[in-house]
């Protein structure tokens, strides 16, 4: 009993060791939001029963003590991780991890943890020094596959499993790949100066049409950015974006104000936010058959009182709100939309401009429409109509003032 006892104060102090200091200020790294995978992009059941799960992300400042969130946000039953480890990647295109930096995690001393349905979890800290821009590589064991998956379908970065518990190893060969994310929310690091802003959007913020592994979505453009900016080095761009996603309704995943308090608000050390919703919202109006003009009116109402909203609530939380203007997809063939659909995107435009709505505004439609079709997107900025090219995901990341951020 004796000895029972002596394991248990080790196993306490352990993990007391492993937490922040008191007077330690915790500050979000790099982060990405949770939404039920539809089928096409859930992993079959039997790739994550008994599996490892190794996934690559990009830090997006310097790190020395890191904590993983582990999500079960959309669970419906507890999930059990029975190992979890961290280590600096050392091909971000491969499994394989610098193996000398392979640190374990754990959840208050303790190697496994249940994570409630409908809840986050952080891992204990690790010391493990990264630079900005480093690829991390974060694996976990699963014993029993999650009965509802939460994750990230849109990651455009490769995911890897393998059968049996291969946390610790160097490399996963013979893994199935996926380029989604799953059950992971995001890395957290300690930081005096430190901050981040959260980035909301669709899939133009997720990056749609990036290809994976190559990091080349507008917000990591920001990021680089930010990075060579004096007195800016230290803030972290948090990509929000969820393909589809709406300011009112849900799409494939859920709408910007029902996940507002997750994404914006929980990480800690978000100083600014910048709001790029919308054109879902404007274009599904009228996508399967015209509506009437009380309907467009209403629409416009109701998508300026969700902007009021996020301002009154990130404003009430000291976080500077910064809106976004839609661009423009007039060349849309998914939307297709109409002189009314046009007039609609102007009112709201004018409304995120209009000062004292938002505490700062960056205008996106003006740095990215075509001068002479301005309700298109110019051809080089262009990919489909909608959604911008690798150049126009550049020049967006070059539009944002960085006077905003400071």
């Amino acid at each position: 009993m004796a000895r029972l006892f002596r394991w248990l104060a080790l196993v306490l102090l352990i993990g007391a060791a492993a937490e922040a200091k008191p007077g330690e200020r915790w500050v979000a790294a790099w982060g990405t939001s949770q939404q039920i995978p539809e089928t096409a992009n859930a992993l079959p059941k039997e790739d994550l029963t008994d599996a490892t799960l190794r996934q690559i992300v990009r830090i997006q400042v310097p790190a020395g003590k890191l904590r993983v969130r582990f999500s079960n946000a959309f669970g419906t039953a507890p999930l059990r991780i029975d190992a979890a480890t961290i280590a600096r990647s050392a091909d971000p295109t491969t499994s394989r991890v610098d193996a000398a930096s392979v640190k374990t995690l754990r959840f208050g001393g303790a190697a496994a943890v249940i994570i409630p349905a409908g809840a986050d979890y952080w891992s204990d800290a690790v010391d493990l020094p990264v630079p900005a821009g480093a690829d991390l590589a974060i694996s976990i064991h699963l014993p029993d596959a999650p009965a509802q998956q939460t994750g990230h379908p849109g990651s455009r970065a490769t995911s890897y499993t393998l059968h049996g518990d291969h946390t610790g190893d160097a490399e996963l060969t013979g893994a199935k790949t996926a380029v989604h994310w799953y059950q992971l929310a995001g890395i957290e690091t300690v930081s005096a100066r430190g901050s981040a802003v959260v980035v909301l959007g669709d899939s133009i913020t997720d990056g749609s049409g990036v290809q994976p592994d190559t990091n080349k979505r507008w917000t990591d453009g920001l990021q680089l950015r930010l990075r060579a900016a004096p007195g800016l080095q230290g803030m972290a761009v948090l990509n929000a974006g969820l393909g589809g996603n709406r300011l009112l309704n849900d799409g494939l995943g859920p709408n910007v104000l029902a996940r507002f308090d997750r994404d914006v608000l929980s990480p800690p050390g978000v100083t600014h936010l910048i709001i790029l919703e919308g054109v879902n919202d404007l274009g599904t109006l009228t996508r399967d058959a015209p509506v009437s003009p009380e309907a467009h009116a209403a629409l416009v109402e109701r998508m300026i009182g969700a902007y009021r909203q996020m301002v009154a609530r990130a404003r009430a939380h000291g976080i500077k709100a910064i809106g976004a203007t839609i661009l423009p997809y007039g060349a849309s063939a998914y939307y297709h939309p109409d002189a009314q659909n046009e007039a609609d995107r102007q009112a709201v435009n004018k409304w995120i401009r209009t000062p004292g709505n938002f505490d700062g505004v960056v205008d996106f439609d003006a740095a990215m429409r075509d001068p002479a079709q301005p309700t298109r997107l110019r051809k080089d900025y262009d990919s489909d109509g909608l959604h911008p090219s690798i150049t126009g995901y550049q020049a967006m990341a070059g539009a944002v003032p960085l006077a905003l951020l400071r």
